[in-house]
């Protein structure tokens, strides 16, 4: 996989979705947190919401996982400089210790237009209304297994969420 190590804000918001992919893709975690206003919330698990500088360790625990994110916007509805983007995503693939993980979710996240004419998160909630976490199958050290677990687990194979600690 090809690391970007310069990935930019861009100034379209139904673009916002894909300039995440490819910051995600790098697997660097404050490449990510730059398409994020500064006090922008990011909720990697339902009820466990994290702000500011509490946002690098929450994305180091999917970006630990070196399983690329694919998105599929569904909607983006913009009123002068707000978006409310609703995306289908999906991380899938065999993690950094061997396993097959795929975890999935539709988020429902708002961006903001700041003075520079760049998009950024004012909140990304990955898994938009699911209650019960995001959806997951097998866990990452286990290749085939068809066991159910919420969010990314630990590289010991424990089931516990790395996500939120």
């Amino acid at each position: 996989m090809t690391h970007f190590t310069s990935v930019h804000p861009t100034t379209v918001a139904a673009q916002h979705p894909y300039v995440l992919e490819r910051a995600f893709n790098t697997f660097d975690a404050e490449v990510v947190d730059r398409l994020y206003e500064a006090d922008a919330l990011f909720v990697p698990r339902p009820g466990r919401p994290t702000t500011g500088p509490g946002r690098i360790p929450a994305h180091r625990d999917f970006l630990g996982l070196r399983v690329p994110i694919r998105v599929t916007p569904r909607h983006t509805y913009v009123s002068d400089d707000l978006a409310l983007l609703i995306v289908d995503w999906v991380v899938e693939g065999r993690a950094a210790h061997g396993g097959h993980v795929r975890i999935a979710g539709t988020a429902t996240d708002v961006a903001r237009r700041d003075a520079d004419g760049f998009w950024r998160y004012v909140i990304d909630n990955p898994f938009g209304t699911a209650a019960g976490g995001p959806q997951q199958t097998g866990r990452p050290t286990e290749a085939g297994s068809t066991d159910s677990a919420v969010g990314p687990t630990s590289p010991g194979g424990t089931g516990q969420s790395a996500i939120g600690r």
